[in-house]
């Protein structure tokens, strides 16, 4: 939040590089549509044309958001990362990322196990059709609706099983299925919740 600025986003850069021991990064993103996002995308756009990131983005930007920052820069965000899985699908979102050439990263793409995805009843039929898991049948469905779904896990063979979704399609009606199971509604952090941004930045600020 501190670093939502030019300044700020120039240091945090700056910081990134060096704990990583590197010299240039392939994505950075500002992470929260909050505080001085215009100074802080200025300084994106300078570090992508100087060659020093190779693709800019945000992070858990609505589409009116997304649309004014897109209108009003030099450069439009590459990515936006926004909270995405079956039961909250961004349908409107994802319309306008591909309409805009925006890729649509979803994050948290098996809800963190929430309202039993591993165990949903739909999901599991799909999963048993295409003899793969229900976190194989999330990501491909993800996969065929143009979304870079980001799962997390530090497990090996979670990994793996993770990458394991070329060798397959799902038809037409498993991705109707899927989608029906829809609520629009999100289960961790809504960025739209005023009290939410008093909260954040009440740890950031000083009195």
């Amino acid at each position: 939040m501190t670093d939502a600025s030019y300044e700020g986003t120039m240091s945090g850069y700056q910081k990134s590089l060096d704990k990583l021991g590197l010299d240039y990064l392939d994505l950075y993103l500002i992470h929260q549509p909050y505080g001085d996002i215009y100074g802080a995308w200025r300084t994106l756009e300078d570090l992508y044309e100087a060659g020093k990131v190779r693709a800019i983005g945000v992070s858990n930007f609505n589409p009116a958001g997304l649309t004014d920052l897109m209108l009003n820069n030099r450069i439009k965000p590459m990515v936006n990362q926004i909270e995405t899985h079956p039961f909250n699908q961004q349908l409107a979102a994802n319309e306008l990322m591909q309409a805009e050439g925006v890729v649509h990263q979803g994050w948290a793409p098996f809800a963190e196990g929430r309202q039993d995805l591993f165990t949903n009843s739909t999901l599991a039929a799909i999963a048993e059709k295409h003899g793969k898991s229900i976190g194989q049948v999330v990501l491909r469905w993800n996969l065929q609706r143009g979304v870079a779904a980001i799962p997390k896990s530090v497990r090996k063979e979670r990994i793996a099983e993770n990458f394991d979704i070329l060798d397959f399609e799902l038809e037409e009606s498993d991705m109707q299925q899927t989608t029906a199971l829809d609520e629009g509604k999100l289960l961790f952090v809504n960025h739209d919740d005023p009290a939410f941004v008093k909260m954040l930045f009440s740890r950031v600020l000083p009195d």
